[in-house]
């Protein structure tokens, strides 16, 4: 069972044994050793540095720890990169309801009434919702990107690689989504992927349009596509599918 950190920070495994089996000491004594890993993660996918004692993202993230802890089992890899999907899943849903509640005050505050209870809206008004919705915007495709790398980063994908990866011709792209599309909606090749982190290249190859060199050239890139898809994430699904649109 490895924790995936440099040697000077690693505790025993039996360490975190103990902690799952009941163990207070042990799992406080994790909590303490690894406060440092949990500090970055949480200040990479807040995209600034966070403060002990003044973000509250902090204690969403080692709380989130705490939970990787307790259903931590080997068959999901090392134990610092589950926790780290863990925290940053947790943080995109505390993201997710602070936009919310923003969304409810901002709202309220823009809209005013006159002295008979008439809604009031000044020019200032509708510039001042306009901006605060293309912000929304921003932050949403903010999450989405956050809550896609680590989807991805369990396939052994990062978005930098991605970027690199991506098909540069127009018909190879809109061909490789359109592959992504059928995989996503077909239920068998779906869970292959989900389950085994890998294309079902032989029944695949077997479809018309579809070969082997594609799925192989591609591979990546199609998997992304179909993670994108199958996800919640509406930004960037139509961010995807307008490529092909456009096309």
């Amino acid at each position: 069972m490895g924790f995936g950190v440099p040697q000077r920070r690693v505790r025993p495994p039996a360490l975190l044994t103990l902690a799952q089996a009941g163990d207070e000491n042990a799992r406080n004594q994790l909590i303490d050793d690894f406060t440092p890993f949990v500090l970055k993660v949480a200040s990479q996918s807040a995209g600034r540095y966070l403060t002990v004692g003044q973000d509250e993202e902090i204690s969403v993230a080692l709380l989130a720890f705490n939970e990787a802890i307790s259903s931590y089992s080997e068959g999901r890899g090392t134990f610092l990169s589950f926790a780290r999907t863990v925290i940053s899943r947790r943080l995109v849903d505390y993201f997710r309801r602070q936009k919310s509640r923003f969304q409810e005050v901002s709202l309220s505050e823009i809209e005013r009434e006159d002295s008979e209870g008439y809604a009031l809206s000044t020019q200032v008004d509708t510039l001042a919702q306009e901006h605060w919705t293309r912000t929304q915007h921003d932050e949403n495709r903010m999450y989405e990107i956050i809550e896609l790398r680590e989807k991805l980063g369990a396939y052994g994908i990062s978005l930098t690689e991605l970027s690199k990866l991506s098909p540069k011709h127009q018909d190879a792209r809109t061909r490789s989504i359109h592959i992504g599309q059928f995989i996503a909606g077909t239920p068998a090749y779906r869970r292959h992927l989900e389950l085994k982190r890998e294309l079902p290249l032989k029944e695949l190859a077997k479809h018309p349009g579809i070969t082997r060199k594609t799925l192989e050239r591609h591979r990546k890139y199609i998997i992304a596509v179909v993670v994108i898809l199958i996800s919640d994430l509406p930004y960037l699904r139509s961010f995807l599918l307008d490529r092909i649109r456009g096309e």
